[in-house]
């Protein structure tokens, strides 16, 4: 693979400082700003502030989920203004990935701002105990919440430069610290949701509400299960199979078929304030800006599964930098359809996953729910380990296509060499180049 040229600034985008009032107004209160609270904080406060997290943690959504998708090969993202797309992210000609450009700058920055957010309302929070404006265990669910986004953020930045490492000490924003190793980073994270699952459990209701995207996931000890769930996607990131049975086991895991969806989600409206589906192009999308399913997606799918209805064909097909296609992603009918944070149905496959070395008949017994619920038969192959990581592989790229999980899982297996190439001069790169300003 080529060697990722590292020749970038960026700035560490994570807040934006100005002098408060006695009285906290918000311009925009999709995305106030932090600051101005050590003194204390008010309930209507931290409403806002928390809404502040929702704002940044949708913020680039679209460019991560590119990311992830164009290197996995799921998808081209076509783009006539920006040859980036279809040169840098699938390595075309001499294309190398640049750290001075917006598709690790934007991302990375977005997500340390949820985190540097997040962090300064728990030094907020430190500051209302025992002033009478929270109970301890609404402080104590609160941590649990904002300490749940600091992880969750902190992975997906780990996902884009993976050995390249992430800096997990970010509380001081003038004393920084180191960055540290996948590994290092991996236990660090799990830590924290580990931390939030112990704070929300001795945790009441929340003192301030959640969007839409949390419903049926509104309370602390709701909440809670969706904090496992990510933590055992940490712990299959791992290579810890116990790990991730026990975090399951605390999770709103459903193996009882129910509803695949169910799980958290990002929301998005259309008033001008707010985020619209950063991954909704209509069918009609040009080369201006469309989602172009990589072949194999079709040509290696089952006959009958229905997930293959995740694509839909345009009337004449696009042709941008030498790739030709004419089915477009297609996984949202609007652009104000939520974007899964992590849903019953990964969970379903991580438990097939953890399950493969330690009950295999219990892991094709998962397998089988999620290819039953597609429309297909149950598996008929062989029980071995390296046959069932395969089909696994297999359901996972079909059941969570084009949601950041193909190129990531296709990396964790040592299997990036298998992912198609499109043109004879084309790459598939393993990780994203730390921000130049990172190592100044």
């Amino acid at each position: 693979m080529k060697k990722i040229v590292n020749n970038i600034y960026v700035f560490l985008a994570l807040l934006v400082v100005t002098t408060a009032c006695d009285v906290q107004e918000f311009d925009d209160l999709n995305g106030p700003e932090v600051t101005g609270f050590e003194q204390g904080i008010t309930r209507g406060d931290l409403q806002d502030l928390v809404g502040g997290i929702f704002y940044s943690t949708r913020d680039r959504l679209g460019t991560y989920l590119d990311d992830c998708g164009v290197l996995g090969r799921e998808y081209w993202r076509f783009s006539s203004s920006d040859p980036r797309f279809t040169g840098d992210l699938l390595g075309g000609g001499n294309a190398v990935l640049d750290n001075n450009t917006f598709y690790i700058t934007g991302p990375w920055g977005s997500r340390y701002r949820t985190v540097k957010n997040a962090n300064l309302i728990l030094g907020f929070l430190d500051n209302a105990v025992g002033t009478g404006e929270f109970s301890d265990a609404e402080i104590s669910a609160t941590r649990g919440f904002l300490r749940t986004f600091i992880a969750y953020e902190l992975l997906l930045n780990l996902n884009l430069t993976d050995e390249g490492g992430i800096r997990l000490d970010v509380v001081d924003e003038d004393n920084l610290g180191p960055f540290v190793s996948k590994t290092e980073a991996l236990q660090g994270i799990r830590s924290m949701l580990e931390q939030a699952i112990t704070d929300l459990n001795q945790g009441s209701d929340f003192p301030f509400p959640l969007t839409g995207g949390f419903t049926g996931f509104d309370t602390p000890d709701t909440f809670v299960q969706a904090t496992n769930a990510i933590a055992a996607r940490v712990a299959a990131y791992q290579n810890d199979s116990s790990g991730v049975l026990t975090f399951l086991n605390n999770s709103f895991l459903n193996l009882n078929v129910g509803d695949l969806n169910t799980g958290i989600y990002h929301v998005f409206g259309a008033d001008p304030t707010d985020f619209l589906n950063p991954m909704f192009f209509p069918i009609t999308a040009t080369t201006a800006g469309a989602r172009v399913m990589q072949p194999s997606f079709l040509t290696d799918g089952e006959t009958g599964d229905i997930r293959l209805n995740k694509v839909q064909q345009r009337s004449e097909p696009l042709t941008l930098d030498d790739l030709t296609g004419d089915y477009l992603v297609f996984l949202y009918n609007s652009n104000i359809d939520p974007i899964a944070i992590i849903r019953n149905e990964e969970l379903i496959l991580l438990y097939a996953e953890a399950n493969i070395t330690v009950n295999p008949i219990e892991a094709v017994n998962a397998l089988n729910i999620v290819r039953n619920s597609a429309s297909l038969g149950d598996y008929m192959g062989a029980t071995d380990e390296a046959s069932l990581v395969d089909e696994m592989l297999n359901q996972r790229r079909y059941s969570l296509y084009a949601e950041g999980h193909r190129w990531v899982d296709m990396r964790r297996y040592g299997r990036l060499n298998e992912l198609p190439i499109d043109r004879p001069e084309d790459d598939v790169f393993s990780q994203f180049p730390i921000p130049l300003t990172e190592n100044q």
